[in-house]
């Protein structure tokens, strides 16, 4: 499993008009191709009236599978700007179609590259890119009186809180990279006094906002 790696937040769409054709992009998170070819067959048939439905994927750890389709735009010009696009921005598990109504007014192969490159960046951004990080969840059972400190100090240190169980006792959670549990393990023992008591939760992945949009 990757440490980090990015990829779209979600589903999401945008709509642009480019000499007078419009194009209307949809983004969705995909970790299988058969969850792309889905996603690219539900939106050709909410626009099958459309002239075009373009697409393209990357999913896999290492990016081994890559497609892009012209879906009868001149080969070169809609799917292999599109997936230079998710390239770019090294985004995993991410699928893209773009939907082009034409609107009478030829683009040329130029033109029609910067344009679905320009509608998939656009859509991307609309929809908002995450870093997901492998973590570790730690977890650290205390009691009441102890809470308002330890949630405090968790809050500004620089670790990510993640949940509090209010329970007989209290159980905080908190995401801890996996290099640095022996550090977070000696910090919470000297906090809590030796009070905490402290166990290895689940590897899962943390999810933020990320800042690298092109």
């Amino acid at each position: 499993m990757l440490h980090h790696y990015n990829t779209v937040k979600g589903y999401g769409e945008h709509e642009i008009n480019i000499e007078r054709s419009r194009f209307i992009t949809y983004v969705t998170r995909a970790e299988t191709e058969e969850e792309a070819q889905e996603f690219i067959t539900s939106i050709k048939k909410k626009h099958h009236d459309a002239n075009h439905n373009c697409s393209a994927y990357m999913i896999g750890e290492n990016n081994l599978i890559q497609k892009a389709n012209d879906d009868g735009e001149p080969s070169g010009t809609a799917g292999v700007p599109m997936l230079e696009v998710l390239k770019k921005r090294d985004l995993k598990d991410t699928v893209v179609v773009v939907t082009r109504y034409f609107g009478g007014i030829k683009l040329g192969a130029g033109g029609l590259i910067r344009a679905y490159g320009r509608a998939t960046s656009e859509g991307l951004n609309a929809t908002g890119i995450v870093e997901r990080s492998l973590m570790r969840v730690m977890k650290t059972k205390i009691d009441y009186t102890w809470l308002g400190k330890v949630e405090n100090e968790v809050r500004s240190s620089h670790y990510l809180l993640k949940e509090i169980h209010y329970l007989e006792s209290v159980e905080v959670e908190v995401y801890v990279e996996e290099a640095s549990k022996e550090q977070f393990v000696n910090w919470m023992t000297e906090l809590t006094n030796g009070q905490g008591i402290i166990h290895e939760g689940n590897v899962e992945y943390l999810e933020q906002d990320s800042n690298t949009g092109l």
